[in-house]
């Protein structure tokens, strides 16, 4: 009687779960670069590289939208081996079937902009924001990250995107980190006709000192850099003014100063990864001093929100401070968020955050067809009342 009535509600759990999926833009299987390998373009596992693809219709046929998927960064062999044989270091463990929701769905009323485009969810598999190089294999880990981006895009372009009218690079955390950094490089791939743009979800992580006034953030991308062979895949217009430390260029805001190619950002001003690991990293709070505040704003003391609130200002400092041309658009919230637009209760539901009454979906529709510009900086915390659904953590892990 009892495993009967366990099948039941696990049935209609499924039913419930593909009802959700259809709604939000349904389910998308997998595609293994199968090619991909004998170039060397592989996981950290060795295994081929992979992403999901729901093909354009209608006048969308001609439009792509490549959006590259988060998941942290491994900084040493333990480390990525840790990540080895998970999802996030091998397309094996990966599952066949993703739902497309948020940016990426295929309804035209929650996403009126770009539900009819050729959508790409890259999977992310390399532990380096798709930037590792590294001919020979570590305790048989392989860094090649870069070749793993380059495998895709030629893939796809072979699939159609040369033909594109519109082309988006986007892509969410350490995926919105890889979106900036390949940016210029996915519109020299593209013939010159094609409208390019770029969005980055939650990727402007910022070079500042933590809580006890150590280097984190900079120590450890620097350790990313290093294993991975990363810098000579970073932006070479970058990497040849910061000669002395190349693999600065992990940071956006040293990136984007001559970067080309229009952006937008979509971030929270109180990114809640950002405030647990660059700003108090648990290296840096031995005394666990910053545990609740970390978990919920609302347990931070008044000191505690007074250095948020300074982290904040040192945020847009280094966002707007990095160049303010009428081609970059943004969307800084101030919700403790990470990651806004791959999700449907973020992009452009009833209970989206919103900005001068505009939600996020929208705001990047009118900045990628220039219907109006759009640079909107929200009020200090806790001044918007929307952001009450956003306050959860995503799955990137913690450094």
């Amino acid at each position: 009687m009892l495993g009967a009535r366990l099948g039941q509600w696990l049935s209609l759990l499924v039913c419930c779960l593909l009802i959700l999926l259809k709604a939000e833009g349904g389910s998308v299987g997998i595609t293994y670069l199968q090619s991909a390998v004998a170039k060397g373009a592989v996981c950290l596992d060795g295994s081929p590289p992979a992403y999901h693809f729901d093909p354009g219709s209608g006048a969308g046929v001609n439009n792509w939208l490549v959006h590259m998927e988060g998941g942290g960064w491994c900084e040493d062999v333990e480390r990525c081996l840790s990540r080895r044989n998970t999802d996030l270091g091998s397309s094996e463990q990966m599952v066949k079937q993703f739902g497309f929701s948020g940016l990426l769905s295929s309804q035209q009323k929650s996403n009126p902009d770009f539900y009819n485009w050729n959508r790409i969810k890259v999977r992310y598999c390399d532990g380096s924001s798709f930037t590792g190089d590294v001919e020979a294999p570590v305790n048989n880990l392989f860094f090649r990250g870069n070749r793993i981006w380059e495998a895709i895009i030629e893939d796809l372009l072979a699939k159609g995107m040369r033909n594109a009218k519109n082309a988006i690079l986007s892509g969410c955390s350490a995926g919105g980190l890889a979106s900036i950094l390949h940016c210029d490089r996915f519109r020299a791939l593209l013939p010159a006709a094609t409208k390019v743009k770029c969005i980055s979800d939650a990727g402007f992580f910022i070079h500042a000192k933590d809580v006890s006034g150590g280097q984190h953030i900079e120590n450890f991308y620097s350790q990313v850099a290093k294993l991975h062979g990363s810098v000579k895949s970073l932006p070479a217009s970058c990497t040849s003014r910061m000669s002395m430390k190349p693999e600065l260029c992990f940071f956006p805001q040293y990136v984007v100063q001559t970067m080309q190619t229009p952006i937008f950002f979509i971030n929270a001003a109180y990114d809640s990864w950002q405030i647990k690991n660059i700003l108090a990293p648990t290296a840096a709070d031995s005394g666990k001093a910053w545990k609740s505040c970390k978990l919920d704003l609302k347990k931070c003391t008044p000191g505690q929100l007074k250095i948020i609130q300074d982290f904040r200002a040192q945020f847009l400092s280094a966002l707007t401070g990095a160049g303010n041309s009428s081609s970059r658009g943004m969307f800084i919230d101030s919700c403790y968020a990470h990651c806004q637009a791959g999700k449907q209760i973020t992009w452009s539901s009833n209970n989206s955050p919103a900005v001068g009454n505009t939600k996020i979906a929208k705001a990047v529709g009118d900045w990628y067809y220039e219907r109006s510009p759009v640079q909107k900086i929200d009020c200090p915390y806790p001044c918007n009342p929307t952001c009450q659904n956003t306050d959860s953590e995503s799955q990137l892990p913690d450094i």
